[in-house]
C-alpha cells in the first residue's frame, strides 16, 4: 500500500478564502488520517495575477490553523525546466505540437465558431504543418505556444471518489495550451507533471475542475503513468443556494479572523461545509476531526456557507475560552476600539469580559458592546423610562438607587450590592428602580444586568464614584427633557 500524499496548491493571486481553506483542510486530514504526508506547491506559473504577499499569507493561514505541511512551499517557477522536458517529451511522442497562431487568428476563429452554432475549438491548424516548416519557424523565433494533440473518437473514464464514473468524448475537449508562449506551463501541465513526480496519490480540489479532469487523464496515459485518485469537493453555495458570493461570505479567511472569529471555530465550521459526519456532533477540534474524517462522508450536493450557524459556532468557542485566553484575543479589538487598557486593572477588564462573554458572536463586536465602561454614555432621556412612569417618578426611582450606593461601603461585592438594593426596595417594583439604574450606568436598552455592572466598576479606585456620577447625569436629563 503506497503512502497516502496529498497536496495543496493554491495560485497565489490573492488571499486564501474560505474555499482553499476548506480544500487544504480535506488534504491535511486525509493525510493525517493515515500517516502519509501534506505537501504545500505554489502554482505561480501565471505570472500576471499574482499578488505580493499572497505567498506569505497562504503559508501564515495554514501556520494559523495548525495544518502543518510535511515538503514545501514549493515554487512551480522554480520548475520550468521540469515542465518543458515532459513538454518535449510529448512533442516526440506526437502527443504534442508548437502552435504558431496569432491571437488574431484565434479571434476570428473563435467568432466564427460561434456563428456556426459550435463548441470553441483550436481546428488543428499547425499540427498540418511539416516538420521542416516547424523547425524554420522556431529558428525564426517565431512566438508560440505547445499544445496538446487530443485524439478524436476516444472515450475517457475515470472515476471520481465523490461523484463515481465519469465519461467524455475526447471529440469535447480542446487541444489545450501546456506551455505558454513565455515559457511557462499552464495549470494542465504543470498540475499533472507535479502530481506525479511528488507522488500524490489523492487529488483533492474543488468541482469546478471536473471539466479539465479528461485532459489530465489524457495526459497521464500519454507519459504511461498510473492515476491517482480524484476527489473533486462540491461548489460552496450561498443560502440561496447560487454560487458563493463575496458579500455572503467568499472572502479571505484573514478577513475572517480580523472580524474575531477564532481559528478552531472558523475551522470546524469549514470542516462541515461538505462532509458530513454522520452523527449529531457539530463540535470538533482538529484532533477529532483526524479521527472522525473520511471522504466517503463528503457530500455531493453544494455546500451552504450560513454566516448565522457560523456565528453561533464561533460563540460556542468563545463562551468555552477561559478568560484569560479570551483577553488576550480579544485585547487588541479593545485596543483597536480606541481604549487605553494600561489605564486600568485587569481584574476589571476581565470582569468586563465574563459579562460579555456570553453574549459575544465574534471577538470585534466587544468594543460597541463595553464602551460604557471607559466613557460616559450618551443616550435618550426616553431610554430611561419604566412602563409609562413619569419624569417625577424616574427620578425618585434614581435618587432611591443613589442613596443606596451613597449608603454602600466600596469595594464591595455583587451580591452585598443586590443585598442592599433589596432590603430598600422591599414590596416596590423592582423594575421600576432597576430599568433607569441600568440604562443610566450604560446608555444602553439591552446589556447586563446592573449588579453586575457595578460589580465591575467596584474594582476601580474611582467606581463608586462613576455609578453617583451617572445616576446624577441621569436625573439631570430628566429635567431637561
Amino acid at each position: 500500500m503506497p503512502e497516502v500524499r496529498t497536496r495543496f496548491a493554491p495560485s497565489p493571486t490573492g488571499f486564501l478564502h474560505i474555499g482553499g481553506l476548506r480544500t487544504a483542510l480535506y488534504e491535511f486530514l486525509w493525510a493525517r488520517k493515515n500517516n502519509g504526508k501534506f505537501i504545500l506547491r505554489i502554482e505561480d506559473t501565471d505570472v500576471k495575477r499574482t499578488v505580493p504577499g499572497s505567498l506569505e499569507n497562504i503559508v501564515q493561514t495554514l501556520k494559523d490553523f495548525r495544518l502543518n505541511f510535511d515538503e514545501g512551499p514549493i515554487l512551480q517557477s522554480q520548475r520550468l525546466d521540469i515542465y518543458f522536458k515532459h513538454a518535449q517529451e510529448l512533442i516526440d511522442k506526437g502527443h504534442a505540437y508548437h502552435c504558431f497562431c496569432a491571437p488574431e487568428r484565434l479571434d476570428q476563429l473563435r467568432k466564427q465558431q460561434q456563428e456556426n452554432k459550435q463548441p470553441p475549438k483550436y481546428d488543428k491548424h499547425c499540427l498540418k504543418l511539416s516538420k521542416d516548416e516547424t523547425e524554420a519557424k522556431l529558428r525564426a523565433n517565431e512566438p508560440h505556444v505547445i499544445r496538446m494533440n487530443v485524439p478524436a473518437g476516444q472515450r475517457i473514464s475515470f472515476a471520481d471518489v465523490i461523484h463515481g464514473q465519469i465519461s467524455v468524448s475526447s471529440d469535447d475537449l480542446d487541444d489545450q495550451v501546456l506551455l505558454k508562449s513565455d515559457g511557462f506551463p499552464t495549470y494542465h501541465l504543470a498540475a499533472t507533471v507535479d502530481d506525479h513526480l511528488m507522488g500524490i496519490t489523492h487529488v483533492i480540489r474543488g468541482e469546478e475542475w471536473v471539466p479539465s479532469a479528461p485532459k489530465h487523464i489524457l495526459l497521464y496515459s500519454f507519459f504511461g503513468w498510473p492515476l491517482p485518485q480524484f476527489v473533486h469537493l462540491p461548489l460552496l453555495l450561498s443560502k440561496t443556494r447560487k454560487k458563493l458570493s463575496k458579500r455572503e461570505g467568499d472572502v479571505a479567511v484573514k478577513d475572517f479572523l480580523e472580524q474575531g472569529y477564532l481559528p478552531e471555530a472558523l475551522l470546524n465550521f469549514v470542516a462541515l461545509l461538505g462532509w458530513n459526519p454522520k452523527t449529531e456532533q457539530e463540535i470538533f477540534n482538529l484532533r477529532e476531526l483526524t479521527e472522525e474524517f473520511s471522504l466517503d462522508k463528503l457530500n455531493k450536493a453544494g455546500a451552504v456557507f450560513d454566516p448565522e450557524k457560523l456565528d453561533w459556532l464561533n460563540g460556542v468557542y468563545i463562551r468555552s475560552l477561559k478568560v484569560e485566553d479570551l483577553f488576550a484575543r480579544i485585547s487588541p479589538y479593545l485596543i483597536r476600539a480606541g481604549f487605553e487598557l494600561e489605564k486600568y486593572p485587569k481584574e476589571f477588564l476581565l470582569r468586563i469580559l465574563l459579562l460579555e462573554q456570553a453574549r459575544l458572536k465574534k471577538l470585534s463586536e466587544i468594543g460597541e458592546r463595553v464602551k460604557y465602561f471607559f466613557s460616559d454614555p450618551a443616550y435618550d432621556p426616553e431610554m430611561l423610562r419604566w412602563k409609562k412612569v413619569d419624569n417625577r417618578q424616574l427620578s425618585e426611582s434614581l435618587e432611591i438607587a443613589k442613596k443606596i450606593i451613597i449608603n454602600c461601603q466600596f469595594p464591595i461585592s455583587k451580591e452585598e450590592i443586590q443585598n442592599a438594593f433589596f432590603a430598600e426596595i422591599g414590596d416596590k417594583d423592582k423594575g421600576a428602580i432597576l430599568w433607569p439604574l441600568r440604562v443610566a450606568l450604560t446608555g444602553l436598552e439591552a446589556s447586563p444586568g446592573p449588579f453586575e455592572i457595578m460589580d465591575a466598576f467596584a474594582v476601580l479606585p474611582n467606581g463608586k464614584e462613576i455609578i453617583l456620577k451617572r445616576l446624577n447625569t441621569a436625573i439631570e436629563k430628566l429635567f431637561q427633557s
